[in-house]
């Protein structure tokens, strides 16, 4: 898999890290959400303060939208990306396809080849795509979560270190007995 995703062409490399830069906008604009939520209810509903509940929910609107914005330019970015290399990779299957000759055509089968030039390349697309959107994601979530986690409060952001090494276990896990599988597909 990765010897295929050294094969990327350099022009999507803007691309890629635009999309990098508009995961960790979306990142932040989801963690900052919980704070702001918690601002209303601590400093405008507990002292009753209707503007300050206004002007903290047009920002979280704000927020969300700007989230929104970066979700979207970060999923068109990743979806033309993937495409793209979706679309050079089938030129690359074709162009060598090209050079055969008959009988190595009738060794391989024209449907192997129609197969691994349409759905192949496909699910690549696919992988492509979640590697750059939720793959980027997660680990942005996860940092910023336990900073915003110690940064509220150290002592009960301990409980995040009791649970990180099960997840990290489970993921290994779940990893070493799926990865056989991809790549065996």
């Amino acid at each position: 898999m990765i010897k295929l995703f050294k094969r990327i062409d350099k022009r999507y490399l803007p691309s890629i890290l635009a999309i990098l830069l508009l995961t960790f906008g979306q990142s932040v604009a989801q963690l900052y959400m919980p704070n702001l939520n918690g601002d209303i209810i601590d400093k405008g509903v507990m002292a009753g303060d209707t503007d300050y509940i206004l002007r903290t929910g047009g920002l979280m609107l704000l927020v969300s939208i700007g989230g929104m914005l970066c979700s979207i330019a970060a999923s068109y970015l990743a979806a033309r990306v993937a495409m793209g290399f979706g679309r050079d990779l089938r030129r690359t299957i074709f162009t060598k396809a090209s050079g055969y000759s008959l009988k190595e055509f009738d060794k391989l089968g024209t449907a192997t080849l129609i197969t691994r030039n349409t759905n192949d390349v496909t699910q690549i697309q696919n992988l492509g795509f979640m590697l750059l959107r939720m793959m980027l994601m997660a680990p942005m979530m996860l940092i910023g979560g336990i900073v915003l986690a110690v940064s509220k409060d150290g002592v009960l952001s301990l409980i995040i270190v009791a649970v990180i090494p099960v997840l990290a276990l489970i993921i290994w896990l779940v990893g070493r007995s799926t990865i056989p599988l991809f790549q065996a597909m």
